[in-house]
């Protein structure tokens, strides 16, 4: 009787926006994830919203928005992420997308995005709502030929603008593009509450941040054996704070900002969110480590570490191996 209600009333709802859809509800871990597909294509606006709400990188890029927030990574609006669409995704998508809009400025020059297609996070939208509502959410944006501007091609149906950190993912994703011939497409900022503890703790130094990281857990150096670079505090979103974290991902993947938060950088949603969930695991072992004593009985040694390097193929730079007082 119930079932029969409510798919009667959602038939009335939907044809007298003269749309017509099935309702999926699909059980993702302890979620329900509202899948809904149109009958056949039909255009609304000039795009196909399900078509691309369907497409693989969106939906990885919502199970990656929810699962950070899950971790608690994401309070009120706290956090963006934002990610470099491939060639062929944008041909599958490009006639259902907006009619070319206004270019509006960046804030930086990216010459090196020129053209490139992103997903992103919207300015002050909740990631508790991206699984929930992901048009008003989310946007598509197309950086010009100068790498200069952006305009939005879909999302934001609610209005708004992408993420207020924008300039910093987009100087990331250039230099990462660069230095990874292209295989690096998703950036990640995430409010990380242990690492953002150890900011008050300890010095702000890579050095010294890097190897407390890598002795609290022995995977460490294998997941992230660059190390880790740290920002002082500055104010977020503008174009200095973008600078000076572009000018550290040129070697580092992973970059703290002082009592805020970290940014990650990587191929995929998975390896990305990994390579996140690896630097704040550690840095929750740390503070339980500092809660009990300042001082450790024993520890993972410079010559444990290169030990692990040989074995797991991976190089560790010696900066990061130095003998402590």
């Amino acid at each position: 009787m119930t079932c029969g209600f409510v798919r009667d009333f959602l038939n009335k709802l939907f044809t007298n926006n003269k749309k017509q859809y099935i309702i999926h509800l699909q059980t993702t871990r302890n979620n329900i994830l509202l899948k809904t597909n149109n009958i056949k294509p039909q255009k609304a606006e000039g795009i196909y919203i399900m078509k691309i709400l369907e497409s693989k990188f969106v939906q990885g890029f919502i199970k990656m928005a929810n699962d950070g927030y899950l971790q608690g990574w994401h309070e009120r609006n706290g956090g963006n992420l934002s990610y470099r669409l491939k060639p062929e995704e944008v041909e599958m998508i490009r006639p259902r997308l907006n009619a070319p809009g206004e270019w509006i400025p960046i804030g930086v020059e990216v010459p090196g995005l020129a053209g490139e297609f992103f997903l992103v996070t919207g300015s002050g939208k909740y990631f508790r709502n991206i699984i929930v509502d992901p048009e008003v959410c989310l946007a598509i944006i197309e950086l010009d030929e100068t790498g200069m501007n952006y305009r939005i091609r879909w999302g934001l149906v609610e209005g708004g603008r992408p993420t207020s950190e924008l300039p910093t993912h987009l100087m990331n994703h250039e230099v990462k593009k660069k230095l990874t011939n292209g295989k690096h497409r998703v950036i990640y900022h995430a409010h990380t509450t242990n690492t953002i503890a150890l900011t008050f703790v300890l010095p702000l130094d890579d050095k010294i941040f890097t190897r407390e990281l890598w002795e609290s857990a022995t995977e460490c150096p294998v997941v992230f054996p660059d190390g880790v670079g740290v920002v002082g505090w500055m104010v977020p979103g503008g174009r200095e704070i973008a600078i000076r974290t572009a000018e550290l991902m040129k070697k580092y993947d992973v970059v703290i900002w002082a009592h805020h938060g970290m940014f990650c950088s990587g191929e995929d949603f998975d390896l990305t969110f990994g390579l996140l969930h690896t630097v704040e695991k550690s840095a929750e072992i740390l503070v339980k480590i500092l809660s009990m004593t300042p001082n450790k009985l024993q520890t993972i040694t410079p010559d444990n570490f290169r030990s692990l390097a040989k074995d797991f193929k991976v190089s560790l730079p010696e900066e990061f191996l130095y003998e402590k007082q």
